[in-house]
């Protein structure tokens, strides 16, 4: 591996990704038990990467809950879950860091491992909580069935600088 090659492997590692999904309802099954649901609001498909701080967790958490993706009255995208107090389901998903650039099966080496992602994944939780968020979630690491009723669509990464 050159030099250039290690800048760039360094450069994407500790990047937070949350696939969010504007959603009129959304919710999640562990084994045949629904164990969290929500109505308007947001999916937000949680995953942490090696290297990934609290500030990365800050910095995508208040992204996504500021983020103009409601429409108004105009029918603009204007608002924000804040303003239309709209609910979260989030639900961890380690493979947002699935790297498929070599061979067919993905490589999950950047995704950070089990023990720390569940604490910021935790910690992701207990922000939306602190700031008056109705928040439902799924169940760390388990196999989960997600059911969603999107609106729009709309679909939007949202990665912590890095």
């Amino acid at each position: 591996m050159t030099l250039s090659d290690r800048s760039k492997n360094l450069s994407l590692r500790g990047k937070m990704k949350a696939l969010i999904q504007r959603i009129l309802e959304a919710s999640v099954e562990v084994e045949g038990e629904i164990v969290g649901s929500v109505s308007k609001g947001l999916l937000v498909f949680l995953g942490a990467g090696e290297g990934d701080a609290t500030s990365d967790l800050e910095y995508v958490f208040s992204k996504l809950i500021h983020l103009r993706i409601f429409e108004d009255e105009n029918g603009k995208m204007n608002l924000s879950l804040m303003d239309v107090k709209g609910e979260l389901l989030i639900v961890s998903q380690f493979t947002l860091y699935a790297d498929i650039k070599k061979g067919r099966r993905p490589s999950f080496n950047e995704a950070m491992k089990p023990g720390p992602a569940e604490e910021m994944y935790e910690r992701f939780v207990e922000m939306s909580k602190a700031a008056g968020i109705r928040t439902q979630t799924g169940v760390f690491g388990a196999d989960m069935k997600v059911s969603i009723v999107n609106d729009g669509p709309v679909t939007i990464m949202v990665e912590s600088p890095k």
